[in-house]
């Protein structure tokens, strides 16, 4: 059987998991149509799915047409979760852009049509049939933004104003829905003309597949049947042509063009006889266990085989295999080379991995995710219930590459990092239904520093009699900006005042002090201290005694050396459009950014370099999305500590007080 792997892009909302459904009902793999907003979808599973009733979560269903497999993966429309988005791609072998029929060209859209780059695409206008949309204008946007590429090959046709059935340009026949079911009709005598000027469009894009075709065109001669679908194949294999077809998802209308024109134009995956290798594309784990997703790239993987993990060099024992169909799994006794499928409990196994036969020497290259860009720290609402969190996120780490979790020493804060505000929110909501732990977040604590700018020598003594043997250490150090982050220590003894055997409790009593400074409780860096002077007692002097010195001496000189606070400043690269430039650097300058400059991107956009203070950027994932409509993207990385603003000083001593007086 000939197989067709295709992911489902677009923005959130243009009806990409109805149009799976559509599919699902009219080729008979399910009785019924489910929608969105009943939580009935077969791709849409998970629980925050369908409470959210948006896609997380890329999903695997299948159907069979015109003696075809075609595997469809439904990918989520919100950014937050292009990292589902990626792994879909890393399989599928061509893409359907999914876009609604009313409003002018999504963010959704534009950013489909890059990750589809180099693989065969067709655009699916969907919604044709609700009120206010407009089938035309939508066309005539996508052509003006991407070009002449984009031919018209199912356009719908009206009855006064309301949509009743689509056209297929490419054979020239009408079809309508009947009782549920698509039902071809006559071209009605109002749309006669408009096919005809449809179809020039698409006999002019077919005509730029081949020479021989591109002389029959300019001579006059119609293209025969089997020459409009193999110019048309082979326009969208070299990306010349982008068909764009459109339908309505919950009447059924189009869908069945839709797949003719999948199995018709998109390729076939590559066919590979020799030994078997598989790419694991996606995990789905949860507190039961886990399935590895993944495509055979070679060969024929059968159920009990044996395939060596590239990466770790581990071997891993197949048990059952098995084909998807949303959250249901029918149990195969083999996977053929180019089909998708699912086996579950590997031990070693990850997301990204090479599996093969021990013959087989293929590997393929690791899935590469978008950074995690907005932070937040997690705690739970109930106390002790760290462990549970961190046991939660490791297990939805095996499913979700696209965000970090840190214990921060220094901020005494667990810090969850990832795509977006959504993504963290839908990360939470699991720990709680799958792992039973409730959390809250908080924003990241900034790890600012402090350091000094003149020079003092300063008395640190530490005198005690409790009975007994007493303390007494006593220290003279002069203290002064250093040249290095870490703590310079140095000593300049004559005669013996502090005895070398005390010298290192000295040291390590200035180290311990370096942990907390004397304006907001931040590390010291940038520290010189010298030993001077000082004395000591034959009985009563031990390191203890002088470690509680030098802490003295610490707190008593630090305060009369004109310390500052350092904040943290990062370097900052910000891709977006033309248009967006001013208002990018506008709000830059509010974050107490300082532009750098500017260059122009292979993609189009331009690319500013900035310096900005962390403590400016906690939101900027979220700012930025909103200022360009999710076309902005960015990397931020910290660069050094500088000298914090006198205000911003004053606002952050202020507030450590407050929190150390609580």
């Amino acid at each position: 059987m000939q197989i067709r792997n295709i992911a489902l892009l677009g923005h959130g909302g243009t009806g990409k998991t109805s149009l799976v459904e559509s599919i699902l009902h009219l080729t008979g793999q399910t009785d019924r149509l489910g929608r969105v907003a009943d939580g009935t979808t077969v791709s849409d599973y998970d629980p925050e799915e369908v409470k959210r009733k948006i896609s997380i979560s890329a999903s695997l269903t299948n159907t069979t047409h015109n003696g075809t497999k075609v595997n469809i993966i439904d990918t989520p429309g919100y950014f937050d979760f292009s990292g589902e988005v990626l792994q879909a791609l890393s399989v599928a072998d061509a893409g359907v852009i999914v876009t609604a029929a009313k409003g002018g060209v999504s963010v959704g859209t534009e950013k489909s049509w890059d990750y589809l780059a180099g693989k065969p695409k067709i655009i699916y206008i969907s919604k044709v049939d609700e009120e206010n949309s407009n089938f035309a204008n939508s066309y005539s946007v996508l052509r003006e933004k991407f070009g002449h590429a984009v031919c018209p090959v199912v356009i719908p046709f009206y009855e006064g104003e309301k949509v009743a059935g689509v056209i297929d340009v490419s054979t020239k026949k009408g079809y309508t829905v009947k009782d549920g079911k698509p039902n071809q009709v006559p071209i009605p005598e109002s749309s006669v003309e408009e096919v005809e000027e449809m179809y020039k469009f698409l006999a002019e894009g077919v005509a730029e597949s081949s020479e021989e075709l591109m002389d029959k065109y300019f001579g006059g001669e119609p293209f025969t049947d089997e020459e409009l679908i193999n110019g048309m194949k082979a326009g969208v294999h070299s990306g010349d042509l982008v068909p764009v077809v459109c339908g309505s998802a919950f009447a059924g209308l189009g869908t069945l063009r839709l797949l003719d024109h999948i199995v018709n134009l998109f390729p076939a995956p590559e066919e590979k006889p020799e030994p078997a290798s598989l790419f694991v594309f996606k995990t789905i784990s949860d507190q039961y266990g886990k399935f590895s997703l993944f495509k055979v790239m070679s060969g024929t993987v059968n159920a009990d085989a044996s395939f060596v993990n590239v990466r770790s060099g581990n071997n891993e024992k197949f048990g059952h295999i098995y084909t998807l169909q949303g959250k249901k799994n029918t149990e195969v006794k083999t996977i053929p080379c180019g089909d998708i499928g699912a086996v579950s409990k590997l031990s070693d196994a990850k997301t990204g991995d090479t599996l093969r036969d021990a013959k087989s020497k293929e590997e393929y290259p690791a899935l590469a995710f978008p950074k995690p860009v907005y932070s937040m720290a997690i705690s739970p609402k109930t106390k002790g219930q760290e462990d549970k969190i961190a046991g939660g996120l490791t297990r939805l780490a095996e499913e979700d590459f696209t965000f970090t979790v840190e214990n921060n020493a220094e901020t005494h804060q667990m810090v969850i990092s990832g795509t977006g505000d959504i993504h963290l929110d839908v990360l939470c909501a699991k720990l709680k239904s799958k792992f039973g732990v409730e959390v809250e977040l908080a924003p990241a604590k900034v790890p600012y520093r402090e350091k000094i700018r003149k020079k003092v020598k300063v008395q640190g003594r530490h005198k005690k009699q409790s009975g007994g043997h007493g303390q007494f250490g006593d220290v003279w150090i002069e203290f002064e900006p250093g040249d290095s982050e870490d703590l310079i220590f140095e000593e300049k003894i004559f005669g013996g005042s502090v005895p070398k055997n005390f010298h290192p409790a000295v040291e390590k009593g200035l180290r311990d002090a370096c942990a907390k400074g004397v304006l907001a409780g931040f590390p010291v860096v940038y520290l010189k201290a010298t030993l001077v002077d000082g004395s000591y007692h034959d009985v009563d002097s031990s390191e203890m005694a002088f470690k509680l010195a030098a802490n003295q001496a610490f707190k008593a000189g630090l305060p009369t050396a004109s310390p500052v606070l350092l904040e943290p400043v990062g370097t900052l690269k910000v891709q977006v459009p033309d248009s967006y430039m001013g208002d990018i650097i506008g709000d830059l300058n509010k974050r107490r950014g300082r532009v750098l400059g500017m260059n122009p991107t292979e993609s189009g956009k331009q690319e500013i370099e900035a310096e900005v203070p962390l403590s400016e950027m906690s939101s900027y994932a979220i700012d930025l999305k909103s200022m360009t409509q999710g076309r902005g993207a960015f990397d931020l990385a910290f660069n050094r500590y500088e000298e914090a603003p006198a205000n911003v000083q004053a606002k952050i001593i202020e507030e450590n007080k407050t929190v150390s007086n609580e």
